[in-house]
């Protein structure tokens, strides 16, 4: 396995060499990429040594070879340690100032972050932010060590030990790829429904559930295509993508690709109606009245399409419930009772509202089958919500 070993400027570097180590009397090969300034405390000669490889941090070096983009694409782990405020801000904002950060933006295998800074670098707010950011983007940050830092501070902030971060890295990687030779196809985002050429019908999902799915599916092996109504999360390289707007666009383009799927995640927002006239100009305000009345329409059920035209060869199709409770019901009583209605190999339903469900980058699902019975329940980033669905969609796999 090709390991990539990123070292910012924490004094922590030290703790790195014995990483390096690691991985290397595990027959890995090691590339180790440091910041210029990690270099004021472990110089670039240890590196070279303990990986039998040479080492260089500008984007400048080797440009014959083009290595800021070609070590991204050719890792197969990337290790970031220590992980300081400054190079975890650097790479939520995208930046590619040096080797370091360039390889990342290229890279598409599992990225380990293994932060180390003060307790009060650690809490400010801006740090919590970026480290959101990354969580979302499907980064594995870890959670630093409390204990003894630089000088006599102590608390949340140490590197964790190298053999921890270790084996927090290869049991990421070590992920059965149990969905290797499938073709996933998934839906994200919410469809925006046209009212005038101005103005639509809408929701509040960013997409990002959808594009943990894809990150996760690639992880485990997948071939995976993703149709794209309206989202603000980044999508994973390597996934072909497939725009849709509205609902009818949505519906249209996954009855395209429904044929070659081996599995369907319908994951999008789909709008349950739609306006029942467009307007060609823009709709003005009317003189003397106060209000604008708009007629609806019931758009198609896409996720009952595509269960009641399966093909026949085991095709798996999974369903979303993004639900509120109201005076008939909590949120899990929609949930199977849509799960009843829907016929999906699985449902995953969860309460949606104010900070709840879109947007954020946590999630709470419960997973029901195809007669509305819990599987499980699970929450955390939307990336180990995802795993925990892929989980179920690989039992029924191997049925």
């Amino acid at each position: 396995m090709r390991v990539v070993v990123g070292v910012s400027g924490g004094i922590a570097a030290y703790k790195v060499a014995h990483l390096v180590r690691f991985f290397k009397e595990l027959g890995h090969s090691v590339k180790v990429i440091p910041t210029q300034t990690s270099l004021n405390f472990v110089g670039a000669a240890t590196w070279e040594a303990l990986s039998g490889q040479p080492v260089s941090t500008s984007v400048f070096d080797a440009v014959d070879e083009v290595q800021h983009v070609r070590i991204g694409q050719e890792a197969d782990l990337i290790v970031i340690a220590p992980a300081t405020a400054d190079i975890v801000a650097r790479i939520a904002a995208g930046r590619t100032d040096d080797l370091l950060t360039a390889t990342v933006l290229t890279a598409t295998c599992p990225i380990v972050v293994a932060p180390a800074m003060h307790t009060e670098m650690w809490n400010n707010p801006a740090t919590a932010a970026n480290v959101a950011t990354l969580r979302a983007r499907g980064f594995h940050v870890m959670d630093p060590a409390v204990g003894r830092l630089t000088g006599k501070d102590s608390g949340a902030g140490r590197l964790p030990e190298p053999q921890d971060i270790g084996a927090f890295a290869l049991d990421i990687v070590g992920r059965t790829k149990d969905l290797a030779g499938m073709h996933v196809v998934i839906s994200a985002g919410g469809t925006r429904e046209p009212l005038d050429p101005v103005r639509y019908l809408g929701n509040h999902s960013s997409g990002l559930q959808g594009t943990s799915l894809a990150r996760a599916a690639l992880e485990r092996g997948a071939r995976v295509t993703l149709v794209a109504a309206s989202m603000t999360a980044p999508v994973p390289g390597n996934v072909t993508v497939v725009p849709a707007g509205s609902a009818l666009e949505l519906r249209e383009r996954m009855l395209e690709l429904k044929q070659d799927a081996d599995v369907i995640i319908m994951t999008a927002a789909v709008a349950d109606f739609r306006p029942a006239h467009y307007a060609d100009a823009k709709i003005k305000k009317a003189d003397g009245s106060d209000e604008l009345t708009i007629s609806l329409v019931k758009n198609p059920d896409i996720l009952k399409e595509l269960t009641s035209a399966r093909r026949e060869s085991g095709q798996i199709i999974v369903g979303f419930a993004a639900e509120t409770g109201d005076s008939q019901g909590d949120v899990l009583y929609h949930g199977r009772n849509k799960a009843l209605r829907k016929g999906a190999d699985l449902l995953v339903v969860n309460e949606v509202g104010e900070a709840k469900g879109f947007g954020t980058a946590d999630n709470s699902v419960v997973i029901l089958d195809n007669e509305g019975e819990p599987l499980g329940e699970t929450s955390g980033t939307k990336l180990e919500v995802a795993h925990a669905i892929l989980d179920q969609v690989a039992r029924i796999a191997a049925r």
